[in-house]
């Protein structure tokens, strides 16, 4: 049975998104680090990242132990969703920049949770729409061919990676046990990607700091953040679980620019000026019943 959403007036909400999003941003600029460098190949970054998250995870679930609930759960499907996203995530991040791709991954992530909000019958406000179109307007002219446009092939793999962390995200709505759904995930994502490296040994290549990198994405921004996520989802309807997300971008490359030394381009900034308007515009709307 689906959990009922908690108003987003409870402190605790706000909190956890806002720690939520702090971690998402550092999966990409973890991961452009990693990567961006070649420090690591996409599948060994993957493969540690999905490691380091489940054995975080179990730790916790250890910890908390006492209530006596069960404390790995989750599903295969949830796991192939997540073995989707961080897959083609990272292989994206191989081309594109910290704040490109976390653009791209979040508008695709966007459209995904709206699109399943409306058909399974909630209105969103006038209000709450513009801001939507407005958000994806700066998307599509970030992507649009041109001297500034981003690697085709990277965005492509990027937007598959939104589309299966929004259909992942929609799940986790209705769990009333994040940590062991979210430690079950992971355990359960183990096997895809442990395939996926037994098939491509030919492209093998690590660094200390390339595993330390993606042993902190995997235990501290993804295990310890999916679980904050999962938790704060509870309290949030799907049109602003997808709205929130979109300031994850916007930290993202400006996180690029300063940790990163990449460039902040009049496209980027122009694209990250237009998805803040629109987030704006949406959270200050209602969403109807």
């Amino acid at each position: 049975m689906r959990a009922a959403a908690v108003p987003i007036r409870y402190p605790a909400i706000p909190l956890y998104t806002a720690l939520a999003m702090i971690a998402f941003a550092s999966n990409s600029l973890l991961n452009r680090l990693a990567l961006g460098r070649e420090t690591i190949d996409a599948v060994s970054y993957t493969l540690i990242r999905l490691v380091t998250g489940a054995v975080m995870l179990i730790m916790i679930a250890l910890i908390q132990r006492s209530n006596g609930q069960a404390k790995v759960r989750g599903s295969w499907l949830s796991a192939a969703l997540l073995f989707l996203y961080a897959i083609c995530f990272s292989f994206a991040y191989l081309s594109l920049s910290a704040g490109t791709g976390a653009l791209i991954l979040f508008g695709s992530v966007q459209v995904t949770m709206i699109l399943v909000a409306v058909r399974s019958g909630e209105r969103p406000h006038l209000l709450v729409w513009l801001g939507i179109f407005l958000a994806l307007g700066g998307l599509v002219y970030l992507v649009t061919p041109g001297l500034k446009a981003p690697s085709p092939i990277g965005s492509a793999l990027m937007t598959v990676a939104g589309i299966a962390w929004g259909f992942y995200s929609l799940r986790g709505r209705s769990s009333d046990a994040p940590l062991a759904d979210t430690t079950g995930n992971f355990l359960y994502a183990v096997p895809f990607i442990v395939s996926v490296r037994l098939v491509s040994l030919n492209n093998f290549h690590l660094s200390m700091s390339g595993i330390l990198l993606a042993a902190f994405s995997g235990a501290i921004a993804s295990g310890v953040g999916y679980v904050i996520w999962y938790a704060a989802l509870r309290g949030l309807t799907s049109t602003r679980a997808a709205i929130v997300q979109l300031s994850v971008p916007v930290l993202a490359a400006w996180g690029g620019v300063i940790f990163l030394g990449e460039d902040a381009s009049l496209r980027l900034v122009l694209a990250g000026a237009l998805i803040l308007g629109g987030i704006a515009l949406a959270v200050t709307g209602r969403v109807k019943a």
